[in-house]
């Protein structure tokens, strides 16, 4: 409906008495016009929202639990949506006694960065399906991005593979912010080994490394959404006040570590809106 036959339908409702109807014919018939071609926009809004609300809930399950238990080890994680579907996602895929966690940030927001996650989330599981060693994932999956690098979005990708026997951790980072490896005595470590963006250069070489999670360790993964998050002075969240409030949370399980820490970051940026999609995950042995 054109913004003029808004105004004109609104007009009449409130200049007529309730419950009247313009009296000339024409007008009476244009009304009814306006008010059929009203309830099909109503109608339509309503079946989008179902649409977008179902594709919210696919989404959900593409991404893993809010919390996964491997071993002596868990991982709580969280994603918030600054619209309809986020461009980020975590996903955790099991194989044998190594899970392979994948935390990916698609440039954009809505509808179109969540239709490019459920993709990227499909080449993470094919490449997975062969390898689970996270440089091979990594640069199979920049291949593939690449293929499509009219379209493809800028993507970073962190890609992880925890041992739950040895409590090895083998990482590739591709142009994400470097995850916190917070050890039980204190020491901090950022894991930042691997190389540039998804879907700029097909050759691109990838390069890993491997941590040892000991009992009491953490690490954080997260997305861009976490470190610049600002608030109504237009400071930014930042990695300093990142690494303080995991060091806060420190001693408590990945899931009271993970809900201080995104509570850390709402109550810095409140009260402005969120302005990006928020991802955090947090890995710990008990």
């Amino acid at each position: 409906m054109s913004q003029a036959m808004r105004g004109r339908l609104a007009t009449w409702r409130a200049l007529e008495p309730s419950g009247s109807r313009p009296q000339h014919p024409r007008e009476r018939a244009r009304f009814r016009e306006l008010e059929q071609k009203l309830e099909t926009l109503k109608q339509d809004y309503a079946d989008l929202n179902t649409a977008i609300f179902d594709a919210a809930q696919v989404y959900r399950r593409l991404c893993a639990p809010r919390l996964v238990r491997h071993g002596d080890f868990e991982i709580a994680s969280e994603v918030f949506a600054v619209r309809h579907l986020p461009g980020d996602f975590f996903t955790v895929e099991q194989k044998g006694r190594e899970l392979v966690l994948a935390l990916g940030d698609i440039a954009g927001k809505g509808l179109a960065a969540g239709m490019w996650g459920t993709h990227l989330v499909g080449l993470i599981r094919n490449h997975t399906s062969i390898s689970t060693d996270p440089r091979s994932i990594v640069a199979g999956v920049n291949r593939d991005f690449c293929r499509q690098s009219s379209i493809a979005p800028l993507t970073s990708l962190f890609v992880a593979t925890l041992d739950s026997w040895t409590g090895n951790l083998t990482f590739c980072n591709a142009g994400h912010p470097p995850a916190l490896l917070l050890r039980a005595d204190g020491e901090l470590q950022q894991l930042s080994d691997g190389g540039p963006v998804l879907g700029v250069v097909p050759t691109a070489r990838y390069e890993s490394a491997t941590v040892q999670l000991r009992t009491s360790d953490l690490v954080l993964i997260c997305s861009d959404g976490i470190l610049e998050s600002f608030n109504s002075a237009d400071q930014e969240f930042g990695r300093e006040r990142l690494e303080s409030e995991l060091r806060r949370a420190q001693g408590g399980s990945t899931e009271s570590v993970l809900y201080s820490v995104l509570g850390a970051v709402q109550d810095f940026a409140a009260p402005r809106a969120l302005a990006d999609d928020m991802t955090l995950a947090i890995v710990g042995k008990n």
